[in-house]
């Protein structure tokens, strides 16, 4: 028989072993991904930060100004972006700019003015536009190319910026505001935040992603103003910017207002400009708009916008699982985890005991808070929220991974799930990820909370869109608590379900969309398309709503007539390039390309297949080969931590936040530690009794 002693020594060695194997566990996977870091792989194109130049003779800093005018009357925004560079150095040098854009924007104009002079531009085909300006900057010529790389992301190049030189390129756009719950929001969007760049995406080696940014704290050297303009039929209530200190004059009964930055230290272009009003009355600019296009054999618009029903409490809300994928990678360091911490919490909150949910997290790796999803009790719940504020954000952001491993995530029959998506956005994968969630719309609707200062909005609203959900962007934390709210609402109950409009009396076309989507939030029904004929008749909307079938008509007569309208010829396009992106993407490949492109020549609008080329004749620089190219460095975004850069991070994960595969091995050498130490106690206790 063994003795006492020899039995704790021999148990003594168990416990040591098995901690050194959980120990080679533990770290098993932060080698193991050294290992891969360190391994020969495909090159990405990164953001980088960065570092003046000691060369006096070059400006690497030409962008001088940014002075955006807003013109918004009814529904139509009206935008001017003029960008003025200015060369103080002595070299020749060419300017690029990478900055951000509306994701509704129809970009449909740019002009150059130097000096005297003013060029105005031409839509191309993209590559063809590209050839133009290459030929011009080779012959000493000044030109500016505008191009499309994403919905929001645009570049602009100027070449033969000479000494002295002051070039101002004025692009222009066209926006359609739709209002949620009776409230209007415009939102200018001033930085592109840094992205990370996975090998797997179709634009690992897209240059644009590639650009300098300044180091936190660092202002930028480009002055921004902004000035906006409100014309409205009815009196305007309660003007306001959360994101910017602003000055509102309102005159004439308040139906028009006036609105500009006001003086501040704090710079204002490193994050989006949101301006929100609202008309008296909680009402919306709900009707018909015709077009009639000017001079012979053109086409005319229509534009409708009806107002939903309102909303209503639901009587029987059917169980419902969730997973919320949250972004805990190095860019959600500090403010956006923060604030996506609180407004999880209060998601997870607003659930019902009768549904269940899971939480995965991930940054170059994922794990799931547990095996499978658990009901939404109050001790599961605060077990969560726990697990949850353990992370600071660190890493890098495999979002399509993540978004794999949550649709493999079995679940029971007959209950619908959501996915919930919380991130900032800075990828690069957007196309692949759209594609994921469209063809897993079987398995769940999606919704997307974009947390930050200036979130990839292309991003959330394409996922939402995919997903058949809703995008929400929230830019302080304040916002949490009313979005959380707003979204259990939707989820609960769609406000309008089986939308279908039909003319009777006026001959209509090409319409967009195509297919009525259901209205989960308090937006209005919105519609384009041509129409032909005398303008007579009526629109009819039906759906069924909470309360039963719901109808809303509205007549087509003169008084819908708005020659003052050619927006809407824009906003047509615009809407149909995006539908087709949509397909391209699902579809694959690039056999829309030439559609896309037609629409964008023929409307002159800029997209990804066509761009705007603006060139001076005159040769102005005899020595071309000498010209310098600098890349305008982007200001690093409010709130976003230099860990979003991977020269920061250097792909390792910020103190106290461990890899979530890690995270995993480290509970499983405490809980077989935990065994052992009960093991050797009741031992103990044995010998003592004994």
């Amino acid at each position: 028989m063994e003795s006492p002693q020899r039995h704790g020594r021999r148990l003594w060695l168990t416990t040591f072993t098995l901690a050194c194997l959980c120990f080679a566990l533990l770290v098993a996977r932060p080698l193991h991904a050294q290992q891969e870091r360190q391994a020969p792989r495909q090159k990405t194109e990164s953001p980088y930060f960065f570092v003046k130049s000691d060369d006096p003779s070059v400006d690497a800093l030409p962008l001088k100004r940014t002075t955006v005018d807003v013109k918004l009357a009814g529904v139509i925004a009206d935008v001017r972006v003029t960008q003025t560079y200015r060369n103080e150095g002595t070299r020749t040098v060419e300017a690029s700019y990478v900055f951000p854009g509306s994701t509704r924007a129809a970009v449909n104009g740019l002009t150059v003015r130097l000096a005297d002079r003013v060029i105005e531009a031409q839509i191309r085909e993209k590559q063809q536009a590209r050839k133009d300006y290459d030929a011009a900057r080779q012959q000493g010529k000044t030109a500016a190319l505008l191009e499309q790389h994403l919905p929001n992301v645009f570049q602009m190049k100027v070449a033969s910026i000479l000494p002295g030189d002051e070039v101002q390129v004025e692009l222009r756009y066209n926006e359609l505001l739709v209002p949620q719950a009776g409230r209007y929001q415009f939102v200018f969007p001033t930085v592109v935040g840094p992205r990370y760049n996975s090998p797997r995406s179709e634009l690992a080696q897209a240059q644009w992603v590639a650009q300098p940014i300044l180091r936190a704290g660092e202002a930028s050297n480009t002055a921004f103003s902004l000035k906006a303009a409100i014309d409205s039929p009815i009196a305007l209530q309660d003007v306001r910017s959360l994101t910017h200190a602003i000055e509102v004059q309102q005159s004439e009964g308040d139906k028009r207002a006036q609105i500009a930055l006001a003086p501040s230290a704090e710079a204002a272009n490193n994050r989006d400009f949101v301006l929100h009003y609202r008309l008296a009355g909680e009402r919306i600019e709900s009707g018909l708009m015709l077009y009639p296009g000017q001079g012979p054999g053109a086409e005319n618009f229509f534009l409708a916008m009806v107002e939903p029903p309102r909303s209503v409490a639901a009587e029987a809300v059917s169980p419902r699982d969730y997973i919320f994928v949250v972004d805990i990678s190095g860019s959600m360091h500090g403010f956006p985890l923060d604030t996506a911490k609180a407004m999880l919490e209060r998601l997870l909150s607003g659930l019902r005991p009768s549904d269940t949910f899971n939480v995965l997290l991930f940054s170059g790796s994922s794990r799931m808070l547990s095996p499978h999803s658990v009901p939404a009790s109050r001790a599961n719940i605060e077990q969560a929220v726990e697990v949850i504020t353990r992370y600071s954000g660190g890493g890098s952001t495999e979002l399509v991974p993540a978004l794999r491993r949550a649709y493999d995530e079995p679940k029971a029959d007959k209950v619908s799930r959501t996915v919930v998506v919380v991130t900032d956005g800075y990828v690069t994968v957007e196309r692949e990820a759209f594609e994921l969630v469209r063809r897993n719309l079987s398995q769940a609707n999606l919704f997307a909370f974009g947390i930050g200062s200036s979130v990839n909005r292309h991003l959330i609203e394409g996922l939402a869109r995919a997903g058949m959900g809703e995008p929400f962007v929230i830019t302080d934390p304040m916002q949490a608590p009313r979005e959380a709210a707003r979204f259990r609402r939707m989820v609960e109950s769609p406000l309008l379900t089986h939308v279908r409009a039909r003319f009777q009396g006026l001959e209509v076309y090409d319409v967009e969309p195509q297919a009525l989507p259901d209205v989960l939030g308090e937006r209005p029904v919105v519609l384009f398309g041509k129409w032909r004929g005398k303008p007579q008749g009526r629109l009819v909307i039906e759906g069924q709503s909470a309360e039963g079938p719901w109808r809303q008509q509205l007549a087509v007569d003169a008084a819908s007539l708005r020659p003052d309208a050619a927006a809407l010829r824009s906003l047509w396009a615009r809407h149909r390039i995006a539908a087709l992106s949509d397909q391209e993407a699902l579809e694959g490949g690039s056999n829309l390309r030439e559609s896309i492109t037609e629409l964008g020549l023929r409307y002159g609008l800029l997209t990804q297949y066509t761009s705007f080329i603006a060139v001076d004749q005159r040769v102005r620089n005899t020595a071309p080969q000498d010209s310098t190219r600098v890349d305008q460095p982007l200001p690093l975004p409010k709130g976003v931590s230099e860990l979003a850069l991977p020269s920061a991070a250097s792909g390792a994960e910020v103190p106290g936040t461990p890899e979530p595969e890690s995270l995993g091995a480290l509970a499983v050498l405490l809980s077989m530690l935990a065994m052992l130490r009960r093991r050797a106690r009741r031992h103990d206790e044995r010998r003592l009794t004994s």
